[in-house]
């Protein structure tokens, strides 16, 4: 029995998995941003771009995307997914801790960014509603590539880490508003604009107390019940009910499925089941969001490029500059130092996918002309693109940047030396609570930190904690390595562990080193480079899960705390084994050092 299918429609859909499966994973390959290559995929592959050859060469027919309707759909999820998670993102006491930068340099960035943009879009000869949706929807930034790209640097806990993230939830807290906006121009085309803006407001106010109220009520008993079954498959299911449901109640009631996600995931950020959420919903996430942003490229025409080249550089240009100018203004009024203010303003300069979506309901609404639409998405997605290269160019900036503050006096305190003593390398978390060991046993020790900001905070609560840097041999001579009893090194820098060992031991061949290291791979690696003892967080953390459940258990303590002691040496006697360092004169000739220090 044969049955009929609609070839157009899975043959776009293959070409949507494909670019998933197939060009993701070379774009990754090469160290782009994915969205990016989404974003590249979609006008490649889109009806615009080779998908407009088919009459030419019918082949290209199962390689591009012949209708957006097909797939666009499905792929309108992605932003939808997209909102909820940045709603989960959203607990009251993170809003509450970065209000100051959410609230005061995000929203002056949006009114100041919008205004500015508002005012050249005027000028070029659009009309005011049209002026101010095109400024509202071009002064946003992209939340996707941005945070993307200050995770993979690991720079998101940074100033301008801070800086940009605050300013991106201020953005993301701003499209629900602008597209209530734009649906109440669109509606008031065909009726009075202060009737249609009353009704809409009454409608909006009635739809997200409903959906507020019921999801208080269902939502965290619903989640409970499913949890208790214990079938993760039903999770899932509950998970994607809930996201899709309340995306579809806030369009039922005028607005965007979006808005009604981003409600729910407020709802559900400070419930328990928060993470494992995020968890049920994260391979969603990133397949529909990347499938938004292919059907985003689709609407990218390559020959705006050709038709105004000039114009479309030029406003490429004009918009990172005057974005980013506003940006770090801001930013410096904000006491960001200016190597940070330059780096979130190229950061947040360029456009964002938020304003595909607004320009996209104000095109459908008849609100912005077709070629209007047109040449915006076009400047948007270039000044996109441009993203990655401005954060380079931010971070190769900054060396140039640093500001010449007076020295806090407190830095200037020169280690005194000393015999006997333990050296901490680190001042962390982990280093205060081994030097409060230290002082607990009544141990000397000299601690040492390259934290500016911290040192002089550090010694002012009492603290013996130096600035300096640990693989300089010289500072350690000054701390009294020749004559010290061990080094104990608490920082999580790889590499900067390794040269403080290099350095330790071309000085002192029979100190004892003691490291903190991040699992058995490193504490291996430790060893080979000549550390005496390295303790992995991973196995650390095991042996304390293990103590805690067996004494809780009913088990002796003093059985447990042997028992734990002896799997540790067991451990470590492996890990020196594999290193190829066990029975090494250093391990053996410290063994008193080390049981007496620590």
């Amino acid at each position: 029995m044969t049955l009929s299918i609609n070839v157009h429609v899975y043959s776009d859909a293959l070409v949507l998995l494909g670019t998933a499966g197939v060009v993701i994973p070379l774009v990754r390959r090469f160290g782009l941003n994915p969205v990016l290559g989404y974003l590249g995929a979609g006008a490649i592959l889109g009806p615009l771009g080779l998908g407009s050859f088919i009459e030419s060469f019918p082949l290209l027919y199962w390689f591009t995307v012949v209708d957006p309707k097909n797939v666009s759909g499905i792929a309108n999820l992605g932003i939808v997914f997209l909102l909820f998670l940045i709603g989960m993102e959203l607990p009251y006491d993170r809003l509450k801790a970065m209000r100051r930068l959410i609230f005061g340099l995000g929203s002056l960035q949006i009114v100041l960014s919008t205004a500015a943009i508002g005012v050249v879009a005027a000028v070029v000869g659009n009309k005011a509603p049209v002026a101010l949706i095109l400024g509202a929807c071009l002064a946003l930034s992209s939340t996707a590539i941005v945070v993307e790209i200050l995770s993979r640097q690991r720079r998101l806990s940074t100033s301008a880490g801070r800086a940009s993230f605050a300013t991106l939830l201020a953005q993301d807290l701003a499209v629900a508003p602008l597209l209530l906006f734009i649906s109440i121009l669109g509606a008031s085309e065909s009726g009075s604009v202060v009737a249609t803006l009353v009704l809409a407001l009454t409608n909006a106010a009635i739809a997200l107390a409903v959906i507020v109220v019921v999801g208080r009520v269902v939502m965290r008993p619903l989640f409970r019940l499913v949890a208790s079954v214990g079938m993760s498959d039903l999770f899932v299911a509950t998970t994607l009910f809930v996201i899709v449901g309340t995306g579809v109640a806030a369009a039922v009631a005028g607005f965007s499925m979006a808005l009604g996600a981003f409600v729910a995931g407020l709802l559900l950020a400070e419930t328990e089941f928060r993470k494992a959420i995020e968890t049920a919903i994260d391979p969603f996430k990133g397949l529909l969001l990347g499938l938004f942003f292919f059907t985003v490229g689709m609407n990218i025409d390559f020959r705006e490029l050709a038709r105004d080249p000039v114009w479309l550089i030029a406003g490429a240009a004009g918009l990172i500059a005057a974005k980013s100018i506003i940006l770090i203004f801001l930013a410096r009024m904000f006491r960001l130092s200016w190597p940070a203010s330059i780096e979130v303003g190229l950061l947040l300069g360029p456009g964002g996918e938020f304003a595909f979506l607004g320009i996209g309901m104000a095109t459908t609404l008849g609100l912005i002309d077709a070629n209007v639409s047109s040449f915006t998405v076009a400047l948007t997605s270039l000044t996109m693109m441009l993203t990655p290269a401005l954060s380079h160019v931010a971070r190769r900036l900054a060396p140039m940047m640093r500001e010449d503050k007076p020295l806090d006096p407190e830095l200037a305190v020169a280690p005194s030396g000393g015999s006997g003593h333990a050296i901490v390398v680190g001042h962390g978390r982990v280093g205060q609570v081994v030097c409060t060991m230290l002082e607990r046993h009544q141990f000397k020790y000299i601690a040492v930190d390259n934290d500016a900001a911290a040192v002089p905070e550090q010694r002012r609560q009492g603290r013996t904690v130096f600035y300096g840097d640990a693989t300089n041999p010289e500072f350690l001579k000054s701390c009294g390595l020749m004559e010290a009893a061990a080094v104990i090194v608490t920082i999580n820098q790889p590499e900067g562990i390794d040269e403080i060992v290099a350095q330790v031991r071309a000085l002192r061949k029979d100190m004892l080193v003691v490291s903190r290291a991040r699992d058995a791979d490193h504490a291996r690696h430790l060893y080979r480079i000549g550390v005496t003892d390295a303790v992995p967080e991973t196995i650390e953390a095991s042996l304390l899960l293990s103590e805690a459940a067996l004494i809780g258990l009913g088990v002796a303590m003093g059985h447990v705390v042997a028992s734990i002691h002896e799997k540790r040496e067991e451990f470590r006697h492996e890990l020196q084994k594999a290193a190829g360092s066990a029975g090494s004169a250093p391990i053996r000739t410290t063994g008193t050092k080390r049981r007496r220090l620590l």
